[in-house]
Formats: C-alpha cells, sequence, structure tokens
C-alpha cells in the first residue's frame, strides 16, 4: 500500500472509529490509527481558558487529563506551535532517523492546542499527514466539548464561578476568520468573569458584532449580560435594524429587573464586502480603529442610554458610521481593562491600552495572539477591580489568504 493509501486510510478509519468514542478514548484511538501512516507516539495538548497552558489529553478515568504533562504556552515549542500556528521541529526529541513534530491543533481559526507526534522519516507527505491528523485532532475535540465534562476539568486550572459558567455558555468561540474578517475575543478574570458579554456571528456578508457590561459583579449580573446577548440575537435574526436591535435589547432588560439593573455596550455590523462599520453606543466606551499598524483613533458616536432604564425617548440611539480601509484592527472593550490597577493603584488607563495595542500590531503577529498578549499585559501586570472583556475585529477585504490567525 503506497503512502497516500495509508493516509487515507488512517483518516476514513479513526472518523469511522470516532463516531460512537467518547472524549477520554481519543488518545489510545489516535495511536491505533497513526501508527498505520508512519506517525508514531500522538499526543493531544489542548489549551486552558486563559491561553497560558497546554495540558495534556490522557484520557484516564473521570479526569481526561490525570498524570499529563502541562507546558506552558510561552517559552516552549509547544507553545510556538500554538502562538504561530505552524508546525515546530523539536530537536531534543528527536528519534533515530526521525523527528518529534509540534503540530497546532486548530477548529479553522479557534486555536485548541497541538499535537506531539515522532515521524520516522522527515519527508514532507509524512509531515502532512501529521497535520492532516492534527485538523481532524480538532474536529473530534469540537464534536465532544458541548457535551464532555472531563474537557472542561481539562481547561481549567481553577474553580469557576456560577457567574462565568453563565457567561461561557452564552458566548461564541473566541476565534473566527472568514471572507476578509477575523474576530477575536478574550473575557478575564476567566474563572469569576460575571457581568460582561460578546458576541458576534455572521450573516451573508454581515458580521455582527456586539459587546456588553452588566451592572455589578455577581451572579444576577452574569444573568443580566446573558439576558442582552440573548435579546440581541433574537432581534437580529429577524432581521431588525440595529436601532431595533438595541430597542429589543433595552425592553428585555428593563422587563426582567424594572429599572434596577442596566448594560451598557456597543452593538454594531461590519459588512464584509465593503468594510462598511455601522454601530450604536448604548453608554459603552467607544471603540478604537488601529490603521496600518500605528495609527490608533478612537471612534466618537453620540451614545445612547444604557440599556435596561427605558430612557430611550431621551436618549435615543444614533446609529453611527465609519468606512475601514484593509489590514484595519477594531477594539472594542469594557471598562473592567482600562480600569485595572497597579500595586500603587495607578490605573491601566485608555492610554496605555492604545500604546499596548500598538506595541502587540507593531510585532507581525497574528489577530488572536496580538489580543492574548495585549490580556496578558493587563492581567499580569495589574489588578482587575471589575471584568475585563476585549473583542478585536480584523478586516481585509476578500483579501481572505492575508488573515493570520
Amino acid at each position: 500500500m503506497d503512502h497516500a493509501a495509508q493516509i487515507r486510510q488512517m483518516l476514513g478509519g479513526l472518523l469511522r472509529a470516532s463516531r460512537t468514542t467518547s472524549l477520554e478514548h481519543l488518545p489510545e484511538l489516535l495511536a491505533e490509527h497513526a501508527a498505520g501512516a508512519g506517525l508514531q507516539q500522538p499526543v493531544i495538548f489542548v489549551s486552558d481558558i486563559q491561553q497560558q497552558v497546554l495540558r495534556q489529553l490522557t484520557g484516564r478515568g473521570q479526569n481526561a487529563g490525570a498524570g499529563g504533562a502541562e507546558l506552558t504556552v510561552d517559552g516552549t515549542l509547544a507553545g510556538r506551535a500554538y502562538q504561530r500556528v505552524e508546525v515546530v521541529p523539536d530537536p531534543v526529541g528527536e528519534a533515530p532517523g526521525g523527528k518529534r513534530w509540534w503540530i497546532p491543533v486548530t477548529d479553522g481559526v479557534v486555536r485548541m492546542g497541538v499535537l506531539r507526534v515522532d515521524t520516522a522519516t522527515p519527508d514532507e507527505e509524512t509531515l502532512a499527514a501529521a497535520r492532516d491528523l492534527a485538523a481532524l485532532t480538532a474536529l473530534l475535540l469540537v464534536s465532544r466539548q458541548s457535551f464532555s465534562d472531563s474537557y472542561a476539568r481539562l481547561i481549567r486550572t481553577a474553580p469557576m464561578g456560577v457567574g462565568a459558567e453563565m457567561d461561557w455558555q452564552v458566548t461564541p468561540p473566541p476565534a473566527y476568520a472568514g471572507d476578509g474578517v477575523a474576530v477575536s475575543a478574550v473575557m478575564e478574570p476567566a474563572y469569576d468573569v460575571s457581568g460582561d458579554a460578546f458576541d458576534f456571528a455572521v450573516c451573508g456578508p454581515l458580521v455582527h458584532l456586539a459587546i456588553f457590561d452588566a451592572m455589578g459583579h455577581d451572579t444576577a449580573a452574569g444573568i443580566t449580560a446573558g439576558l442582552a446577548v440573548a435579546a440581541c440575537r433574537c432581534a437580529r435574526r429577524r432581521d431588525a435594524p440595529l436601532t431595533e436591535v438595541v430597542a429589543a435589547v433595552d425592553a428585555a432588560v428593563l422587563e426582567q429587573f424594572a429599572a434596577t439593573r442596566f448594560v451598557t455596550g456597543i452593538i454594531a455590523e461590519l459588512n464584509a464586502e465593503t468594510g462598511r462599520l455601522s454601530w450604536v453606543n448604548s453608554g459603552h466606551h467607544p471603540p478604537v480603529v488601529v490603521r496600518e499598524g500605528r495609527w490608533p483613533t478612537e471612534l466618537s458616536c453620540p451614545p445612547a442610554a444604557p440599556l435596561g432604564m427605558g430612557l430611550g425617548m431621551d436618549l435615543a440611539a444614533v446609529v453611527c458610521h465609519e468606512q475601514l480601509q484593509p489590514g484595519d484592527r477594531l477594539l472594542f472593550f469594557t471598562d473592567g481593562i482600562i480600569e485595572a490597577r497597579d500595586a500603587d493603584g495607578r490605573e491601566f488607563g485608555l492610554e496605555r491600552l492604545v500604546d499596548e495595542l500598538l506595541r502587540h500590531c507593531s510585532c507581525g503577529l497574528g489577530l488572536h495572539e496580538t489580543l492574548r498578549r495585549l490580556a496578558r499585559a493587563v492581567i499580569d501586570q495589574r489588578r482587575l477591580t471589575d471584568d475585563a472583556t476585549a473583542l478585536l475585529v480584523e478586516w481585509h477585504g476578500r483579501a481572505e489568504e492575508t488573515l493570520v490567525v
């Protein structure tokens, strides 16, 4: 059997065998089918929620990571493969006559982890088979993560609060790319967030975007943010214009909480074909656009009333517009980022946030790695006094080949 046939047999056999296989059995299933294509000792590592460590999926018992290795995203070969979404050879792990590789495991552009695999020969055909195996591994992980508590335990490095559990359930995956648009998001503190939420979705040429910051930092705040997301989706899925989407969120929060709770936010839509951005600002911090990787501009828009107060007649929603240029990066954020404080009580501030964004944009990194490093710059040096959420969007028009994960 030639190598191409072996690869087809590996992928087809793995796909068929995985239909009734739980997450815990994926490691042994991969090892069994990969061997026939010259891939030895495959090991799956998945990223934690905060993208700080890569944890081995061992499949042992109720804790799928029991006894497994844990590698840092920063400062390791595995982390380099994850950060840059590229295949990285491991000279330390080379076997006689062969090689060890670290291969990114991605669902589209959602970075899920890395696959470590040994090959008897370093030829391109075998390496292509390893990439295909990593791609199929991503699909197998995605198909199980929504109902697998083992997966949830594996990607958590700390206990999660109830509010955070709700928030993570209502938000979409933290990354997307397609039709010339890329989107990336972070929410912190990941295990104690309660009141922030983000949302994005695609419908034809339109990319819908939203960020919300609910009053307070308790379980009720998490419920309020979740309600805002649900009302927003409900209205836009019946093709309501932006002003009606805003009104629907306002009405839903007001009906539930009778003006005792409110939400600030930005609800926007980006035409992926033209780069035309339209948005409504409901008492929220204005977004920032970075042009050519170095020119930041705060996008002003007359603010409407916070949502849930029933003040639409006094502070009506105004739809604002901006024409993006190819390569523009657009940042939406909640106040928890700029209000984060250092040991001396000094706030991070908008100026520092923009400076950090420019610094990371200038490094030639992909959108998702840029935002990961921006979040770490805030969290590692500051104490969060509130939820901190960011949504970073990049537009390249129809030049989809220029999108970098």
